[in-house]
């Protein structure tokens, strides 16, 4: 029964991290798209606060269960499928702390210039960018790690 219930957890909080990842992308590039100072501000706060009330809440709660579901299973963390795992949840990670960052920065660069009337400014693009490109290995990391849970490969 513990098992199944750490499982759940852990099912949950990886569709937390996915689910979430994939929207925020979504919500900030159509809003980034249209251009408009108001518009990405207000897309751009409602997404920091989705970063930490869900994705960080699931960042936690991930290696947690993972680690219980691992010794509930008897799996050794050392197992090479757990440990790319790990290495890839690390790669996530590192993607993911500069974007909320970048997030947090392109939300206040966005209500300034819709304070002033005005479009972004240059380094809200630059941020734009530079959190656009980050997405892409957080993103292929996260589907790496599904990957593993889901086939748990022999590795060495």
């Amino acid at each position: 029964m513990l098992y199944f219930f750490l499982k759940y957890l852990h099912l949950i909080g990886a569709s937390v991290l996915l689910g979430t990842g994939a929207g925020i992308a979504f919500f900030m590039l159509i809003a980034h798209l249209t251009g408009k100072a108001e518009t990405i501000a207000a897309v751009a706060r409602i997404v920091v606060i989705a970063d930490f009330v869900f994705t960080a809440t699931a960042v936690v709660a991930q290696p947690v269960t993972g680690v219980a579901l691992a010794w509930s299973a008897g799996y050794s963390l050392w197992e090479g499928w757990i440990v790319l795992s790990i290495v890839l949840y690390l790669v996530t990670g590192a993607f993911w702390l500069p974007v909320v960052w970048m997030q947090m920065e392109m939300r206040n660069l966005a209500k300034a210039a819709a304070a002033m009337g005005v479009a972004p400014p240059a380094r809200y693009h630059r941020l734009f960018w530079l959190w656009f490109a980050f997405g892409f290995p957080a993103f292929a990391a996260v589907l790496g790690i599904f990957w593993l849970m889901i086939t748990r490969p022999v590795l060495w």
